[in-house]
């Protein structure tokens, strides 16, 4: 079935990172190795060292370890393949456990050394340091994080659709197959910070362009029993709800709805779903009537893009399950290669030579769901989504969702443009 795509004390922490460097630019270090290519951070004649800053050991625990093992797997191909520009590529992994205190610490540390970030979990904490970023370090840094609050930055680029454009269509999906309608409540429960707040104005805006109301719902992260959202939502008669969270609260919300018989659709953002839940108490709850948002087909399915990062992903890693975060990594990974590989044509591996060349990129990674076009700072690379559902039968968990009616009349809320 081909898939129905819908194109629609962090502050403190970074006041204190202004004072952190005296340096004022990114090109600190210059020099030309004897093929006449520029170089700078982290790049020497034999290598091209890229950090990873992740999230092995907090609330993303699995996408973490399923991101940066992708893109273990990404630098341990191009090396076997004669590596980039002549050199080597080099991770430096740091985990972070989904704290800001140690996500900021961790950037600090790495940055001299690298030439840009391959990987960065968090948008807060991305937030927390992009002002130093764009101000003085100029090293590229591809968050796995899609708040729109981040464009804008020629340096930390958004790999897919902001969350704000994602839940437009999100809600987009569920308008389509008349599961909602004109007048309708919806609930919304969001993480407080970056991530959750960028994702309630999609569904705002979703709501003021359709007729609905958002009955909100703020979390932290580390609140997983959704009791008392559920019993809110329950009270207020919505009639399907938005999760704007991690796997822990989106298998709470599921499965206690589902075991006090409130039975509405629920979508989750891309973030919000890890296959292992199918294997908890809320899972059969999953299986019936949740769905979830993203820039990339699921790794289960059957294109050649995911099936083959699947069949190599699980020869390198035969202990490890497939998910979603193997697709973005690997992707995240393809994409810092491709500037690489285009800067180094140019003979510029400098920051700003790799940031130039990402500005280059305008069709990339059809081979897993979309095109992706990089040309622009301010816009996200796609406005599109994918609608999974999760399956236990395919690997990775999720599959592409039915499509919506093909009956149901256009709606109006514009699923290819930010609030």
């Amino acid at each position: 079935m081909k898939p129905r795509v819908f194109g629609a004390v962090l502050a403190a922490l970074a006041l204190a990172l202004t004072g952190c460097s005296e340096k004022a630019g990114g090109g600190g270090g210059e020099a030309q190795d004897k093929g006449g290519v520029k170089t700078g951070e982290g790049v020497t004649a034999s290598a091209i060292s890229l950090g990873v800053l992740t999230d092995m050991t907090g609330v993303y625990a699995s996408l973490g370890k399923s991101v940066t093992q992708a893109q273990q797997l990404w630098a341990k191909q191009t090396n076997a393949a004669g590596g980039i520009c002549g050199r080597k590529i080099e991770l430096t992994v740091r985990d972070h456990g989904y704290d800001p205190q140690k996500a900021v610490a961790a950037y600090t540390e790495l940055e001299p050394d690298v030439l840009g970030f391959v990987q960065f979990i968090g948008s807060p904490f991305v937030a927390a340091v992009e002002q130093r970023i764009d101000g003085q370090d100029k090293g590229l840094v591809l968050p796995q994080a899609w708040s729109a609050n981040l464009l804008g930055s020629k340096y930390v680029r958004v790999i897919g659709a902001t969350y704000d454009v994602e839940t437009i269509n999100a809600i987009d999906y569920l308008l389509s197959g008349k599961r909602i309608a004109e007048g309708d409540r919806i609930g919304h429960v969001y993480f407080e910070g970056d991530y959750g707040e960028n994702a309630l104005a999609g569904s705002e805006y979703a709501a003021r362009q359709a007729g609905l109301t958002v009955v909100q719902q703020k979390i932290k992260p580390t609140d997983n029993d959704m009791t008392a959202q559920v019993a809110a939502f329950k009270q207020a008669g919505v009639k399907a709800i938005v999760v704007s969270a991690g796997p822990r609260q989106a298998a709470s919300l599921v499965g206690i709805a589902a075991a006090t018989g409130f039975k509405v659709p629920v979508v989750g953002n891309n973030s919000a779903f890890a296959p292992q839940l199918l294997k908890t108490q809320a899972g059969p709850a999953l299986l019936k009537d949740y769905y979830v948002a993203a820039s990339t087909l699921p790794i289960g399915d059957p294109g050649a893009g995911p099936e083959k990062l699947a069949k190599e992903y699980a020869a390198q890693y035969p202990k490890d399950g497939l998910d979603n975060g193997v697709i973005a990594g690997y992707t995240a990974a393809s994409l810092y290669g491709e500037a690489l590989t285009t800067a180094c044509a140019a003979k510029d591996l400098t920051r700003e030579g790799v940031d130039k060349a990402l500005l280059t990129i305008t069709s990339f990674g059809k081979d897993f769901g979309m095109s992706h076009n990089f040309s622009d700072p301010s816009a996200p690379s796609t406005r599109e989504s994918v609608i999974m559902k999760p399956d236990a039968t395919t690997p990775g968990g999720l599959k592409v969702a039915p499509p919506a009616s093909a009956a149901a009349p256009a709606t109006s809320t514009p699923h290819n443009k930010s609030p």
